[in-house]
This record gives structure tokens, C-alpha cells and sequence, in this order.
């Protein structure tokens, strides 16, 4: 239990960032989601479209530290090489 005043404002505004970032991570995992499931049916045009929305959720989300950068650009490459393997 924090003591201090600063403390108490401290734990108010990881309050708030932490709500922030769990509806950006929603949004990001969500828009992450569209494409693998347009992946899954094999509809290239629509997995296309979905990545052009999912990628600056991704970077966006990797620059605000929700996720590693790393990971961010993992988690494209992938993506992009399942849609590549789709047009053959």
C-alpha cells in the first residue's frame, strides 16, 4: 500500500496507462486476428487488406512499448510470408 502522496499518484497514473495499453493491445491483437483468419480462408485480397491495417497497429504498439520492437517485426515478417505463400 503506498504511503506517500507521490506513491498514491504514482499508482493512479499506472492506473490509467495501464488501461490505456490493455486497448491498444486489444486493438492490435484484433486487427492481428483478421489477417490470420483472411490467411486461414485463403482469401489473399482481403488478408492483403487486413495487413495494411495490422502492420501500423504493430509498429504503433512496438514504438508505445506494449510489445518489443522485435517482436512486432517478427510477428509482420510472418504474416507477410503466409500471404506471400498464398498468391503461389
Amino acid at each position: 500500500m503506498a504511503n506517500t502522496s507521490s506513491a498514491k499518484k504514482a499508482t493512479r497514473k499506472i492506473a490509467r496507462r495501464t488501461a490505456v495499453n490493455k486497448s491498444r493491445r486489444t486493438q492490435m491483437r484484433g486487427s492481428v486476428r483478421t489477417v490470420e483468419q483472411a490467411i486461414a480462408s485463403g482469401d489473399r485480397e482481403a488478408a492483403l487488406k487486413a495487413m495494411a491495417r495490422a502492420e501500423p497497429e504493430l509498429m504503433r504498439a512496438a514504438q508505445r512499448n506494449i510489445i518489443h520492437k522485435n517482436a512486432a517485426s517478427r510477428k509482420v515478417s510472418r504474416l507477410t510470408h503466409s500471404i506471400a505463400k498464398l498468391a503461389k
